[in-house]
């Protein structure tokens, strides 16, 4: 069985500190999609998960190691991680950034090698709201950025990033544009492409 005929495993990530926020509304129009086309869907909502700040030790990086040093709820992530084909990251914008609970997580992936083989061989799929009018005076151009930087690095492919304006809660739910793009994308991370 290929890559492309097997069911997939999609892993949303919500990194929003509000579990019904905008970025959760993407999130919710991905997994539609992704389970649509007939992927399995798994999502964590991070705010709730006890993530500690990487701590820079570099215990993770050496030869014997067995992993993070720090037990917390991303000894559960991690295997989590390396099981799903794709993970989706979700976050609202803020100061000019991702979330600080994206970042949490997002740095805390430095560890991950020590969990699998090819631990960033996944399909990506970003979902991003920010507060103002364009992309790049809210600061959503430099989350954009720092996830094609970060999965750059290590080798894992972006199949779709999407974004949108929406201040107040639910107000990205208005924008059938950019709602009808986060279903594709989960449908494309179905497929595996």
């Amino acid at each position: 069985m290929s890559d492309n005929d097997k069911k997939q495993k999609v892993l949303i990530l919500l990194g929003s500190p509000r579990k019904k926020g905008n970025s959760a509304a993407l999130a919710r129009e991905i997994a539609e999609g992704a389970t649509s086309g007939g992927a399995e869907v798994e999502s964590l909502f991070i705010q709730e998960m006890d993530i500690k700040a990487c701590q820079a030790c570099w215990t993770c990086q050496k030869s014997d190691s067995k992993g993070c040093a720090i037990k917390d709820d991303m000894q559960d992530i991690f295997p989590k991680l390396i099981e799903a084909d794709a993970w989706v990251i979700t976050t609202p914008v803020h100061w000019f950034n991702m979330s600080t609970q994206t970042k949490l997580w997002l740095d805390r992936c430095f560890a991950l090698a020590k969990y699998g083989k090819d631990p960033f061989k996944k399909k990506i799929g970003i979902a991003i709201t920010y507060g103002d009018t364009d992309p790049f005076t809210s600061g959503a151009i430099n989350a954009i950025r720092s996830f094609q930087d970060s999965f750059k690095y290590v080798g894992a492919k972006i199949a779709g990033i999407v974004y949108g304006s929406a201040l107040e809660k639910g107000e990205i739910e208005k924008n059938e544009t950019v709602l009808k793009a986060a279903r594709k994308l989960g449908e494309k991370l179905s497929r595996g492409v």
